[in-house]
Protein backbone atom coordinates (compact mmCIF):
# COMPACT_ATOMS: atom_id res chain seq x y z
CA UNK A 1 0.00 0.00 0.00
CA UNK A 2 0.58 3.26 -0.82
CA UNK A 3 0.00 7.25 -0.47
CA UNK A 4 -0.56 9.64 -3.36
CA UNK A 5 -0.27 13.41 -2.61
CA UNK A 6 -2.64 15.50 -4.17
CA UNK A 7 -3.84 19.01 -4.63
CA UNK A 8 -5.23 20.09 -1.29
CA UNK A 9 -8.36 21.68 -1.55
CA UNK A 10 -11.71 20.46 -0.12
CA UNK A 11 -12.15 16.67 -0.19
CA UNK A 12 -9.09 16.04 2.58
CA UNK A 13 -10.40 13.30 4.69
CA UNK A 14 -6.92 12.24 6.17
CA UNK A 15 -6.30 13.01 9.78
CA UNK A 16 -3.64 11.74 9.97
CA UNK A 17 -1.62 8.59 11.92
CA UNK A 18 -4.02 8.13 15.24
CA UNK A 19 -6.56 8.45 12.42
CA UNK A 20 -5.53 5.86 10.30
CA UNK A 21 -4.34 3.36 12.08
CA UNK A 22 -7.55 2.03 13.53
CA UNK A 23 -8.91 1.76 10.16
CA UNK A 24 -5.80 -0.05 8.90
CA UNK A 25 -5.96 -2.57 11.26
CA UNK A 26 -9.74 -3.70 10.43
CA UNK A 27 -10.22 -6.96 8.90
CA UNK A 28 -8.42 -6.31 5.38
CA UNK A 29 -5.51 -4.70 6.77
CA UNK A 30 -5.16 -7.15 9.31
CA UNK A 31 -4.82 -9.61 7.21
CA UNK A 32 -2.65 -8.22 4.95
CA UNK A 33 -0.83 -7.04 7.93
CA UNK A 34 -0.49 -11.29 8.98
CA UNK A 35 0.39 -12.70 5.64
CA UNK A 36 3.26 -10.33 5.15
CA UNK A 37 6.33 -11.12 7.72
CA UNK A 38 7.88 -8.99 10.29
CA UNK A 39 4.80 -7.85 11.55
CA UNK A 40 6.11 -6.30 14.34
CA UNK A 41 9.25 -4.95 12.71
CA UNK A 42 8.90 -4.20 8.66
CA UNK A 43 5.30 -4.25 8.52
CA UNK A 44 4.60 -1.42 11.15
CA UNK A 45 6.76 0.59 9.57
CA UNK A 46 5.68 0.30 6.08
CA UNK A 47 2.08 0.84 8.09
CA UNK A 48 3.55 4.40 9.62
CA UNK A 49 4.09 5.55 5.76
CA UNK A 50 0.83 4.85 4.56
CA UNK A 51 -0.23 7.68 6.82
CA UNK A 52 -0.45 11.08 6.00
CA UNK A 53 0.19 14.15 8.30
CA UNK A 54 -0.15 17.18 6.52
CA UNK A 55 -3.46 18.34 6.63
CA UNK A 56 -6.62 17.86 9.09
CA UNK A 57 -10.27 17.12 7.86
CA UNK A 58 -12.75 19.51 6.01
CA UNK A 59 -14.88 21.02 7.85
CA UNK A 60 -18.74 21.11 6.62
CA UNK A 61 -21.81 22.45 7.82
CA UNK A 62 -24.39 19.97 9.38
CA UNK A 63 -27.00 19.25 7.73
CA UNK A 64 -30.45 22.65 7.63
CA UNK A 65 -27.07 24.90 8.51
CA UNK A 66 -27.42 26.19 5.00
CA UNK A 67 -23.76 26.65 4.64
CA UNK A 68 -21.91 24.26 2.74
CA UNK A 69 -18.07 24.24 2.64
CA UNK A 70 -16.57 27.37 0.69
CA UNK A 71 -15.71 25.96 -2.98
CA UNK A 72 -18.05 23.06 -3.39
CA UNK A 73 -21.44 22.40 -5.43
CA UNK A 74 -23.19 24.53 -2.61
CA UNK A 75 -21.35 28.02 -3.93
CA UNK A 76 -21.49 27.05 -7.29
CA UNK A 77 -21.33 23.10 -8.48
CA UNK A 78 -17.89 22.06 -7.82
CA UNK A 79 -15.07 21.29 -5.39
CA UNK A 80 -11.50 20.34 -6.24
CA UNK A 81 -10.72 16.78 -4.69
CA UNK A 82 -7.65 16.76 -2.82
CA UNK A 83 -5.13 15.11 0.65
CA UNK A 84 -4.26 11.81 0.34
CA UNK A 85 -5.54 8.35 -0.64
CA UNK A 86 -4.47 4.98 -0.06
CA UNK A 87 -4.01 2.59 -2.83
CA UNK A 88 -4.76 -0.66 -2.47
CA UNK A 89 -3.37 -3.54 -4.23
CA UNK A 90 -5.06 -2.69 -7.65
CA UNK A 91 -2.20 -4.91 -9.64
CA UNK A 92 -4.13 -8.07 -8.04
CA UNK A 93 -7.51 -6.96 -8.36
CA UNK A 94 -8.07 -5.44 -5.11
CA UNK A 95 -10.23 -1.89 -5.24
CA UNK A 96 -7.83 0.99 -5.06
CA UNK A 97 -9.26 3.11 -1.81
CA UNK A 98 -10.39 6.77 -2.45
CA UNK A 99 -11.71 9.82 -0.39
CA UNK A 100 -15.51 10.33 0.73
CA UNK A 101 -14.80 13.68 -0.25
CA UNK A 102 -16.32 16.48 1.79
CA UNK A 103 -20.45 15.57 1.71
CA UNK A 104 -19.89 12.09 2.76
CA UNK A 105 -23.32 12.00 5.10
CA UNK A 106 -21.71 9.29 7.28
CA UNK A 107 -20.92 11.18 10.32
CA UNK A 108 -17.57 11.88 9.66
CA UNK A 109 -18.00 15.55 7.78
CA UNK A 110 -21.35 17.04 9.61
CA UNK A 111 -24.44 15.32 8.96
CA UNK A 112 -25.20 11.31 9.28
CA UNK A 113 -27.67 10.27 7.51
CA UNK A 114 -26.92 6.86 8.08
CA UNK A 115 -28.72 7.02 11.38
CA UNK A 116 -31.99 8.30 9.73
CA UNK A 117 -34.96 6.05 9.44
CA UNK A 118 -35.74 5.07 5.83
CA UNK A 119 -31.98 5.08 4.72
CA UNK A 120 -32.01 1.33 4.02
CA UNK A 121 -33.62 1.57 0.92
CA UNK A 122 -32.77 0.48 -2.96
CA UNK A 123 -34.94 3.58 -4.98
CA UNK A 124 -32.87 6.89 -3.71
CA UNK A 125 -34.19 9.61 -5.84
CA UNK A 126 -36.82 10.57 -3.37
CA UNK A 127 -35.78 12.46 -0.43
CA UNK A 128 -37.15 10.74 2.69
CA UNK A 129 -38.53 11.92 6.30
CA UNK A 130 -39.70 15.35 6.65
CA UNK A 131 -39.28 16.49 2.43
CA UNK A 132 -40.14 13.65 -0.08
CA UNK A 133 -38.67 15.74 -3.05
CA UNK A 134 -37.81 13.62 -5.71
CA UNK A 135 -34.14 14.47 -8.18
CA UNK A 136 -34.50 15.24 -11.30
CA UNK A 137 -32.42 13.46 -14.27
CA UNK A 138 -32.31 10.50 -16.45
CA UNK A 139 -33.18 7.39 -14.40
CA UNK A 140 -30.53 4.68 -13.73
CA UNK A 141 -30.17 1.72 -12.16
CA UNK A 142 -26.98 0.63 -10.10
CA UNK A 143 -26.21 -2.82 -9.68
CA UNK A 144 -23.53 -3.79 -7.79
CA UNK A 145 -21.48 -6.64 -6.54
CA UNK A 146 -19.22 -6.66 -3.85
CA UNK A 147 -16.41 -9.53 -3.75
CA UNK A 148 -14.36 -10.47 -0.63
CA UNK A 149 -10.46 -10.12 -1.84
CA UNK A 150 -9.08 -11.61 1.52
CA UNK A 151 -11.63 -14.37 0.53
CA UNK A 152 -10.50 -15.27 -2.66
CA UNK A 153 -12.95 -13.02 -3.78
CA UNK A 154 -15.85 -14.49 -3.01
CA UNK A 155 -19.18 -12.50 -2.74
CA UNK A 156 -19.24 -10.54 0.21
CA UNK A 157 -22.79 -11.59 1.26
CA UNK A 158 -24.61 -9.61 4.19
CA UNK A 159 -22.45 -6.76 3.92
CA UNK A 160 -24.22 -3.26 3.64
CA UNK A 161 -23.46 -0.95 0.86
CA UNK A 162 -24.09 3.15 1.10
CA UNK A 163 -24.05 5.10 -1.94
CA UNK A 164 -24.33 8.70 -2.87
CA UNK A 165 -23.52 11.20 -5.26
CA UNK A 166 -24.75 14.41 -6.71
CA UNK A 167 -27.83 15.32 -8.53
CA UNK A 168 -28.53 17.20 -11.58
CA UNK A 169 -26.88 20.71 -11.06
CA UNK A 170 -23.72 18.76 -9.32
CA UNK A 171 -25.58 19.37 -5.77
CA UNK A 172 -25.31 17.09 -2.55
CA UNK A 173 -28.24 16.66 -0.48
CA UNK A 174 -27.38 17.86 2.86
CA UNK A 175 -24.53 19.66 2.11
CA UNK A 176 -24.95 22.09 -0.85
CA UNK A 177 -27.05 25.53 -0.89
CA UNK A 178 -30.26 25.27 -1.38
CA UNK A 179 -30.40 21.40 -0.69
CA UNK A 180 -29.51 21.27 2.93
CA UNK A 181 -32.82 20.23 3.98
CA UNK A 182 -32.73 17.06 1.27
CA UNK A 183 -31.43 13.58 1.63
CA UNK A 184 -31.96 11.98 -1.77
CA UNK A 185 -29.80 10.21 -3.90
CA UNK A 186 -28.08 8.84 -1.07
CA UNK A 187 -29.76 5.53 0.26
CA UNK A 188 -28.07 1.83 1.57
CA UNK A 189 -28.51 -2.12 0.93
CA UNK A 190 -27.75 -5.06 2.24
CA UNK A 191 -25.85 -7.27 -0.42
CA UNK A 192 -27.67 -10.63 -1.01
CA UNK A 193 -25.55 -14.19 -1.02
CA UNK A 194 -24.17 -13.24 -4.41
CA UNK A 195 -22.63 -10.09 -2.77
CA UNK A 196 -24.95 -7.78 -5.02
CA UNK A 197 -27.04 -5.02 -4.18
CA UNK A 198 -29.23 -2.28 -6.42
CA UNK A 199 -30.25 1.06 -6.74
CA UNK A 200 -32.51 3.12 -8.37
CA UNK A 201 -31.27 6.64 -8.96
CA UNK A 202 -30.66 9.23 -11.72
CA UNK A 203 -27.88 10.12 -13.66
CA UNK A 204 -25.18 12.34 -11.89
CA UNK A 205 -23.85 15.73 -13.35
CA UNK A 206 -20.71 16.74 -14.51
CA UNK A 207 -19.22 19.47 -12.07
CA UNK A 208 -16.42 21.82 -12.10
CA UNK A 209 -12.93 20.16 -11.03
CA UNK A 210 -14.19 16.91 -11.05
CA UNK A 211 -14.83 13.93 -13.64
CA UNK A 212 -18.23 12.23 -13.26
CA UNK A 213 -18.84 9.73 -10.68
CA UNK A 214 -20.75 7.60 -7.95
CA UNK A 215 -18.98 7.44 -3.92
CA UNK A 216 -19.81 3.93 -2.23
CA UNK A 217 -18.46 2.50 1.00
CA UNK A 218 -18.90 -0.72 1.94
CA UNK A 219 -19.52 -2.07 5.58
CA UNK A 220 -19.23 -5.58 7.22
CA UNK A 221 -23.12 -5.79 8.17
CA UNK A 222 -25.95 -3.77 7.81
CA UNK A 223 -25.95 -3.31 11.49
CA UNK A 224 -22.85 -1.53 11.13
CA UNK A 225 -23.64 0.65 8.14
CA UNK A 226 -24.31 3.69 10.88
CA UNK A 227 -21.20 5.32 11.46
CA UNK A 228 -18.45 5.83 8.93
CA UNK A 229 -15.84 4.55 11.93
CA UNK A 230 -17.20 0.97 11.06
CA UNK A 231 -16.71 1.17 7.18
CA UNK A 232 -14.56 -1.53 5.32
CA UNK A 233 -13.52 0.10 2.35
CA UNK A 234 -14.65 3.93 0.33
CA UNK A 235 -13.87 4.23 -3.46
CA UNK A 236 -15.78 5.89 -6.54
CA UNK A 237 -17.16 4.56 -9.74
CA UNK A 238 -16.05 6.64 -12.77
CA UNK A 239 -18.77 7.41 -15.02
CA UNK A 240 -17.97 6.69 -18.79
CA UNK A 241 -17.42 9.36 -21.66
CA UNK A 242 -19.51 8.81 -23.93
CA UNK A 243 -22.84 8.03 -21.83
CA UNK A 244 -21.95 11.10 -20.55
CA UNK A 245 -21.52 13.22 -23.07
CA UNK A 246 -24.90 11.62 -24.53
CA UNK A 247 -26.36 12.30 -21.01
CA UNK A 248 -25.61 15.80 -21.17
CA UNK A 249 -26.93 17.16 -24.61
CA UNK A 250 -30.24 16.39 -22.69
CA UNK A 251 -32.67 19.01 -20.66
CA UNK A 252 -31.48 19.58 -17.57
CA UNK A 253 -27.99 18.96 -18.06
CA UNK A 254 -27.24 22.18 -19.38
CA UNK A 255 -24.30 22.87 -16.55
CA UNK A 256 -22.37 20.17 -16.99
CA UNK A 257 -21.90 20.92 -20.86
CA UNK A 258 -20.18 23.62 -19.80
CA UNK A 259 -17.66 21.45 -18.06
CA UNK A 260 -17.18 18.94 -20.78
CA UNK A 261 -13.39 18.92 -21.46
CA UNK A 262 -12.22 20.70 -18.33
CA UNK A 263 -10.70 17.31 -16.70
CA UNK A 264 -10.31 13.97 -18.40
CA UNK A 265 -10.13 10.55 -16.21
CA UNK A 266 -5.86 10.78 -16.49
CA UNK A 267 -6.06 14.41 -15.21
CA UNK A 268 -8.64 13.98 -12.33
CA UNK A 269 -7.38 14.06 -9.05
CA UNK A 270 -9.14 11.13 -7.51
CA UNK A 271 -8.73 8.95 -10.89
CA UNK A 272 -4.99 10.06 -12.52
CA UNK A 273 -3.43 7.71 -10.43
CA UNK A 274 -5.47 4.39 -12.40
CA UNK A 275 -8.59 3.71 -12.62
CA UNK A 276 -9.32 0.27 -14.64
CA UNK A 277 -10.81 -1.39 -11.98
CA UNK A 278 -13.34 1.86 -11.36
CA UNK A 279 -15.16 1.84 -15.05
CA UNK A 280 -18.43 -0.20 -14.69
CA UNK A 281 -20.11 -1.36 -17.64
CA UNK A 282 -23.23 0.88 -18.35
CA UNK A 283 -26.08 0.13 -21.56
CA UNK A 284 -29.23 2.10 -22.10
CA UNK A 285 -30.15 5.68 -23.99
CA UNK A 286 -31.25 8.87 -22.30
CA UNK A 287 -34.71 8.45 -23.63
CA UNK A 288 -35.30 5.33 -21.72
CA UNK A 289 -32.58 5.29 -18.95
CA UNK A 290 -29.37 3.74 -18.40
CA UNK A 291 -28.30 0.57 -16.50
CA UNK A 292 -24.60 0.48 -14.73
CA UNK A 293 -23.43 -2.95 -13.63
CA UNK A 294 -19.82 -2.78 -11.37
CA UNK A 295 -18.74 -5.36 -9.67
CA UNK A 296 -15.09 -4.95 -7.03
CA UNK A 297 -13.28 -6.97 -4.99
CA UNK A 298 -12.39 -5.25 -1.32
Amino acid sequence: MHVHHREADLENHDRGLDHDLPRLLQRRGLLKLVAGAGLAGTGLLSLAACADQSSPAASAAPSGSGAPPSGGPGAGPGGQPTGTQASSDTANGELPEETAGPYPGDGSNGANVLTQSGIVRSNITTSFGSSTTKAAGIPLTLTMTILDFAADEKPLAGGAVYVWHCNQQGQYSLYSAGVTQENYLRGVQETDSSGTVRFTTVFPAWYSGRWPHIHFEVYPSLAKATNSANKIATSQIALLEQTCKEAYATAGYEQSVSNLGQVSLDRDNVFSDGYDLQLPKITGDPAKGYALTFSCAI
